[in-house]
C-alpha cells in the first residue's frame, strides 16, 4: 500500500508538470500580448516596453520557463498580470465558495444516485424503475446551463423562497440547494444507472440465490450482500469525475452568480491573467489526482480481491 502512494504521488508531481508546460506554452502564445492586457488599448510602446520589463517578458522564453518552474517548486503561483494580488491569496478567498459547492454537490450525486440505483435494481421493470428510468434520461439528456437556468427561473424567480448570489453568510442553505442539483444531475443520474446494472449483475450471483434460500429479509440481502458488492465500479466512476466536477462549476457559479473558482478563472480567461489561470488549472489537476487515489484506496478496502499495482 505504501509503495503505491509513493508511486502515484510520484506520478502526480509528473502530471502537474506537463499541465503546467502545457498552459504556461498555450498562455504565452496568445495573439493578445501580456503587455497590451495590461496597458490597455492607449498605451505607449514606451509603457508596454517598460511593462514586459518589469514582468520578466523581454527575457527568452528558456529563462522565463525556468523562473516559472522554480516559483512553483517553491509554492508561489506569482502576482495576478490584472490586480497585481498573489494568485494564491486570490483562489483561497474564491475557494470556499467553490468547496461547498462541490461538496454538496457530490454528497447529493453520489446519495441520490445511488438511491435511484437501488430502487431500480429492488424491483426491475417495476413502477419505481420506470420513474427513475425517466428521471435518469432527463438528467442526462439536460445539458446543465439549461437546468440550471431552468431551477434559477422556476424555483428562485418564482417561489420566492430560493435565493441566488453571494454573499453565502445570509440564508446559506437557500443560495446552495438550487447550484447544487444543478450540478449534480447529470453526474447522478449517470451514477443511477451504473448502481443499477451493478447491482442486477450481483443479485444473480449464486451466493445472493443462497442467502435469500436461507430466508434473509430482502432488504438485508439488497443492502448488505448486493450493494457492498455493487459499489466498487461505483466508488470507481465516483473518484473519476468528483476532481473533474471542480472544472464544471464554471457555468453553474456564473448562473446562480456566485464568486467561487469558476468565476475567477472565467474573467482571468478574458483579460488574459496568466498566473490566475494556471494556478486555477494546477488545482483542478490536484484535485483530480487526490480524488483518483483515494477512490482506488477505497476500491481496494471494498473488494480485497483487488490488489493495487
Amino acid at each position: 500500500m505504501g509503495a503505491f502512494v509513493v508511486r502515484r504521488l510520484l506520478h502526480a508531481v509528473v502530471v502537474l508538470w506537463l499541465v503546467s508546460t502545457l498552459v504556461f506554452a498555450l498562455l504565452h502564445l496568445s495573439p493578445v500580448p501580456v503587455e497590451q492586457v495590461i496597458g490597455g488599448p492607449r498605451a505607449t510602446a514606451d509603457t508596454l516596453a517598460q511593462i514586459r520589463r518589469s514582468l520578466g517578458l523581454d527575457r527568452p522564453l528558456a529563462v522565463q520557463y525556468a523562473h516559472f518552474l522554480l516559483r512553483l517548486a517553491r509554492g508561489d503561483l506569482g502576482d495576478s498580470y490584472v490586480t497585481g494580488v498573489p494568485v494564491a491569496r486570490l483562489i483561497a478567498e474564491r475557494l470556499p465558495t467553490t468547496l461547498w459547492l462541490v461538496l454538496g454537490a457530490g454528497a447529493l450525486w453520489l446519495a441520490g444516485g445511488m438511491a435511484a440505483g437501488v430502487l431500480g435494481a429492488a424491483r426491475p421493470r417495476g413502477v419505481w424503475d420506470r420513474l427513475t428510468t425517466v428521471l435518469v434520461l432527463v438528467g442526462l439528456s439536460a445539458p446543465p446551463f439549461v437546468l440550471a437556468l431552468v431551477l434559477l427561473q422556476a424555483l428562485a424567480g418564482g417561489t420566492g423562497f430560493f435565493e441566488a448570489g453571494p454573499p453565502l453568510q445570509e440564508h446559506f442553505w437557500r443560495r446552495m440547494v438550487l447550484p447544487w442539483c444543478a450540478l449534480a444531475m447529470l453526474m447522478a443520474a449517470a451514477c443511477a444507472r451504473l448502481t443499477r446494472g451493478a447491482l442486477l449483475d450481483v443479485l444473480g450471483e449464486d451466493y445472493v440465490r443462497t442467502a435469500r434460500a436461507k430466508g434473509l429479509p430482502e432488504r438485508r440481502v439488497l443492502v448488505r450482500h448486493g450493494l457492498r458488492a455493487a459499489l466498487p465500479p461505483v466508488v470507481t466512476q465516483f473518484g473519476a469525475d468528483a476532481g473533474a466536477l471542480v472544472g464544471s462549476t464554471v457555468v453553474t457559479e456564473k448562473v446562480f452568480g456566485l464568486q467561487g473558482v469558476g468565476q475567477l478563472v472565467q474573467q482571468s480567461i478574458v483579460s488574459g491573467d496568466a498566473p490566475v489561470v494556471i494556478g486555477v488549472t494546477l488545482l483542478v489537476t490536484v484535485c483530480v489526482i487526490a480524488t483518483g487515489l483515494a477512490a482506488d484506496l477505497v476500491h481496494s478496502a471494498l473488494d480485497p480481491r483487488i490488489r493495487l499495482p
